[in-house]
């Protein structure tokens, strides 16, 4: 029970971690940097107090990473966990598939051989 709503809390951190990122703002984003206008000075200046999305996406960050960790552990603690080694073995343990045999009652059919024209018979 407990794993299913850390799946459910982990997926949600997720795509509040997607919302989150995609309405920042990035650093670059003023078109006048880029060719030097002056505004320049601000594309890798100090930024001050950090704004409430990064903060935000920060915390969400930390709580995914968190989240990741027990799903980790929990997955470790399953009873029917089977190891890689042991999935192929498996896998190997299975018969191999036999294929029936054709039936016996299809007429096969030979093609005739013509006779080739030589010299001998040629006219």
């Amino acid at each position: 029970m407990l794993y299913q709503v850390l799946i459910v809390f982990h997926v949600l951190v997720a795509v509040g971690i997607i919302v989150f990122v995609l309405l920042q703002q990035g650093k670059g984003a003023d078109v006048g940097a880029a060719f030097g206008s002056g505004a320049s000075g601000t594309v890798f200046g100090a930024r001050g107090s950090a704004s409430f999305l990064s903060r935000t996406t920060a915390i969400l960050a930390t709580l995914f990473f968190l989240t990741s960790l027990f799903l980790a552990y929990f997955a470790d603690l399953q009873d029917n966990k089977k190891d890689f080694v042991e999935i192929l073995k498996s896998a190997e343990d299975v018969p191999p598939v036999k294929e029936a045999p054709a039936p016996t009652d299809t007429p096969v059919v030979v093609p005739v051989e013509t006779p080739q024209q030589t010299e001998e018979n040629a006219p």
